[in-house]
């Protein structure tokens, strides 16, 4: 299904910081991270793991799913979210 809502393009300066910490998608919400340039840490803390997105390799952020984001040195990365599972 189709993004209902993209968030800008941040980069490494621009990435707001309630994205750094600790944030949660809401639920029945599904948030796609896209990396354009460069490389994007995610750390999920339930379970307790990490990936690594750059580009061609995004990831999905499940509803309700508390994570956080750190850039690894330079990058460009956007957010889109979906309300049923992306395809």
């Amino acid at each position: 299904m189709a993004a209902y809502r993209t968030t800008p393009v941040f980069d490494e300066a621009t990435l707001p910081a309630a994205l750094r910490r600790e944030h949660r998608t809401r639920l029945g919400v599904r948030g796609v991270v896209e990396v354009i340039e460069g490389r994007l840490r995610l750390v999920f803390l339930d379970p307790s793991h990490e990936a690594i997105v750059t580009p061609g390799h995004n990831v999905v952020v499940l509803p309700d799913q508390a994570h956080d984001a750190e850039p690894i040195g330079a990058m460009r990365m956007c957010r889109t979210f979906h309300d049923s599972p992306p395809g």
